[in-house]
């Protein structure tokens, strides 16, 4: 008897009490926007079990609360959203519960442990007050300290978020940031660098010569401080941006989308994938929320989109995500794209250091880590 299908489920709360400059996300201000949030909260109670009778019996691995900013979320609301996921799928003995914090929300903590999250991802971002200003950020370093300790003595696992390569920033400095940050005990750490996306105030800083993003070196330089760093104080990297102490300390619900297990989107903007009769869907919520609220309403679930991969393109996307983790992904599933042990593709990035194989996975070399882009245009070409 086949063992029911793993299912991840992602919620989207796309309020934010600012919007920081350099975040391109679905998000908007929360302020003004009390009574559709209310609104939103029970389209997201509506939309889960929708979308659970098109996915079927599944053995359901991980919640994750994303944004924005969901410790805006009101706390009942976040117990309703797990009750009714638990209720409609059947929970893994380990079922990780997660939710994205800000420091300021740190107050919320304990009615959100009580209300079920059992990992919190605190956007610390950085220890620096200038840097905080920068970033639009609305706490300061010592906030951002308190928020970890009060999280560190709630949660059973907590993960802290920061920057690198942001304007002035020198190494020296990052590396100290990091181990202060590590030296907390905390089990996890994302550290991600600071990008200039086009749709983001940033990115159109960036177009106008207002700022200059760093070149390739410079990236380079602050991602093996990190490595080094982070390694140094006991966790280790097992995907491109995240280090953890232990296999437990380790993201369920990430891993899920970088391994390719299934998962639901719900809420505006969320992406989904779901794999029913041998075919792989990508569903996406409507973004703007009245829209999605309408299509709730009219239709049971928000997707602006439910279309059909091709098997190239659920391969391209295997190959994309499974590259950023340290077991790679397996070559059976890359099928699609040509690529096998002998392929000439493959060969020439062994050779160049980029990829290994090891048991039929193919998985990127610290080195391929820096060129990752570079190394999936060259397997999926």
């Amino acid at each position: 008897m086949s063992e029911t299908p793993a299912l991840g489920l992602y919620v989207h709360w796309p309020y934010c009490a600012r919007v920081c400059p350099y975040c391109d996300f679905n998000v908007y201000r929360a302020r003004g926007r009390e009574a559709e949030a209310d609104a939103l909260g029970e389209a997201l109670l509506l939309d889960l079990p929708a979308q659970s009778e098109r996915a079927g019996p599944r053995r359901l691995t991980s919640i994750h609360f994303g944004g924005g900013t969901p410790s805006l979320m009101p706390p009942q609301l976040v117990g309703r959203v797990i009750d009714a996921a638990t209720r409609l799928f059947s929970p893994s003995a380990d079922l990780e519960i997660g939710l994205e914090a800000n420091p300021l929300d740190a107050p919320r903590f304990a009615d959100l442990r009580a209300a079920g999250v059992e990992r919190l991802s605190l956007g610390m971002q950085s220890l620096d007050d200038a840097a905080l200003k920068t970033l639009g950020r609305d706490h300061d370093a010592a906030g951002a300290r308190r928020a970890l300790e009060a999280a560190l003595a709630l949660f059973p696992r907590v993960s802290a978020d920061a920057i690198y390569a942001r304007p002035g920033q020198s190494l020296a400095a990052w590396r100290d940031e990091l181990a202060t940050i590590a030296a907390s005990g905390v089990g996890h750490v994302s550290a991600y660098q600071l990008t200039y996306e086009p749709g983001a105030a940033f990115g159109r800083a960036a177009a106008r010569g207002a700022l200059t993003p760093p070149d390739e070196d410079t990236g380079e330089a602050f991602f093996r401080v990190t490595a080094e760093t982070l390694t140094a104080a006991g966790l280790q990297s097992y995907e491109v941006s995240n280090w953890a102490r232990s296999e437990a300390d380790r993201s369920r619900h990430n891993l899920g989308y970088w391994r390719g297990l299934d998962y639901l989107g719900v809420g505006p903007g969320a992406h989904g994938r779901i794999t029913t009769d041998g075919v792989r869907r990508a569903t996406a919520g409507a973004r703007r929320v009245p829209d999605y609220l309408r299509r709730v309403a009219e239709t049971g679930v928000g997707f602006d989109e439910d279309a059909a991969l091709s098997p190239r393109e659920a391969a391209e996307e295997r190959l994309i995500l499974g590259l950023r983790i340290d077991d790679g992904v397996d070559l059976d599933e890359l099928e699609p794209l040509a690529l096998t042990a002998n392929s000439g593709r493959i060969v020439d990035l062994v050779e160049q250091d980029l990829v290994r194989l090891i048991g039929g996975r193919l998985a990127a070399t610290p080195r391929g880590r820096l060129l990752l882009d570079s190394v999936t245009r060259a397997l999926a070409a």
